[in-house]
C-alpha cells in the first residue's frame, strides 16, 4: 500500500511529534498480528523463521516479537543466522560472476547444523548454538550457547535466508515470515521515492555510523545484495505465514537529515556502475520531504536500528 507525499508533508508540518508517535502505533499492529500468528501455530512448531532482505529491520522486529510475545506469557530466544556461517574456506567460498566472494550465498551457512538444531530443539532437546566471529571469518564453537525449549518457549531464528529451501524447506511446520520496507512514496500517481531506497538508505547509515563502513563502499556493494535478493531471499517469501511491511511513512523525512553525506557518496560512484542513475534519482528525491529532526526518533522505534541512540542492545 503507498503513502502519499503530501499527507507525510503536511502531519509533519501540523505536529512531527504526533506522527511519528502514530506511525510507529502502526506498526505494532502489525507486531501484535505476527504475534497472533506464531501463537495460533505454536503447537505445530516452537520455531519461528524471520527472513527479509538487508535493511528490513529483522533485529528490531525480532525484539519487538520477543516483547509482546513475554507480554502474553510466552518466553522466546532470538539467534542470528549468522552465527551459523562456516568458517570461510576461499578456496571453495561460492563466487559471484565476477569472481568475486559471494556473501550473500545460502551456500555459506551450515544448513545439516540448522537441520539438527531445529529437530532437536523441536524435541525439547539441548543443543549448542554456536558463535561466529566475523572478524576472523570463522566459527568459534567453544563460544556456543546451550540452548533447550521447555513447553511454553520459543525460539526465532532471524536470517535473509530463514525461509530458504534447505532451511525453511526442511521444516515446513515451523512459523515462517518475511519482513521488508514495502511500500513506494507517491505524490497523486507518481512516484517519489521506493521500498528498495528506504532499504539501501538504512543500510547505508547504519553501516557508516556502526560498523565502519564508508558510505560509497555500501553503495558499491547494492548491486550484488539486490543480486543476491533476487536470488536467494525473494523467491521464498511465498513460504511465509507473516508478511511485514516495515516501512514507516516519517523515515525518509528523517534521512533526509543524512542527505548531504549520502549525495557526497552518490557522486563518487563510477558512472558504470549499474545502480549509479538509480543512486542520484534517491538523494535527489529528498527534496520533496519535510525533513525531521532525527532527535525526536522515539528510542524504541524500529528507524533507531539504522541512527542508533536506541533502548534496544544490538
Amino acid at each position: 500500500m503507498p503513502y502519499q507525499l503530501s499527507e507525510i508533508n503536511d502531519k509533519i508540518r501540523k505536529d512531527p511529534a504526533a506522527f511519528l508517535a502514530e506511525c510507529d502505533a502502526h506498526y505494532q499492529e502489525r507486531i501484535h498480528t505476527a504475534v497472533d500468528t506464531i501463537l495460533e501455530r505454536m503447537k505445530v512448531s516452537p520455531i519461528v523463521l524471520l527472513s527479509g532482505p538487508s535493511g528490513s529491520g529483522k533485529t528490531t522486529t525480532a525484539m519487538k516479537l520477543e516483547q509482546e510475545l513475554e507480554r502474553r506469557g510466552v518466553n522466546s530466544h532470538t539467534i542470528s543466522l549468522d552465527n551459523y556461517f562456516k568458517t570461510l574456506n576461499r578456496k571453495t567460498a561460492p563466487r559471484t560472476p565476477e569472481g568475486d566472494i559471494d556473501y550473500e550465498s545460502p551456500l555459506l551457512l551450515d544448513m545439516e547444523l540448522l537441520d539438527d538444531t531445529f529437530s532437536r530443539l523441536s524435541r525439547g532437546e539441548w543443543v549448542i548454538v554456536p558463535h561466529f566471529e566475523f572478524a576472523r571469518q570463522m566459527r568459534n564453537d567453544s563460544r556456543g550457547t546451550p540452548l533447550k525449549l521447555e513447553k511454553n518457549e520459543i525460539a526465532i531464528f532471524e536470517g535473509i535466508h530463514a525461509l530458504n529451501d534447505d532451511i525453511a524447506g526442511r521444516h515446513p511446520e515451523a512459523t515462517g515470515m518475511y519482513i521488508s520496507a514495502r511500500s513506494n512514496i507517491l505524490e497523486g500517481e507518481a512516484l517519489r521515492f521506493k521500498g528498495t531506497w528506504m532499504r539501501i538508505t538504512r543500510r547505508a547509515v547504519r553501516d557508516y555510523n556502526f560498523r565502519g563502513t564508508d558510505l560509497l563502499e555500501t553503495l558499491l556493494m547494492w548491486y550484488n545484495v539486490r543480486r543476491g535478493e533476487k536470488t536467494y531471499i525473494s523467491p521464498f517469501k511465498s513460504r511465509a505465514h507473516v508478511i511485514i511491511d516495515s516501512s514507516l511513512r516519517y523515515e525518509v523525512p528523517v534521512f533526509a537529515h543524512y542527505a548531504g553525506a549520502l549525495r557526497a557518496a552518490v557522486e563518487q560512484v563510477p558512472e558504470d556502475n549499474p545502480r549509479c542513475r538509480e543512486f542520484h534519482d534517491l538523494v535527489d528525491a529528498f527534496r520533496y520531504f519535510q525533513p525531521v529532526d532525527p532527535a525526536l526518533v522515539p528510542p524504541d522505534s524500529l528507524i533507531r536500528e539504522f541512527i542508533g541512540g536506541g533502548s534496544y542492545h544490538y
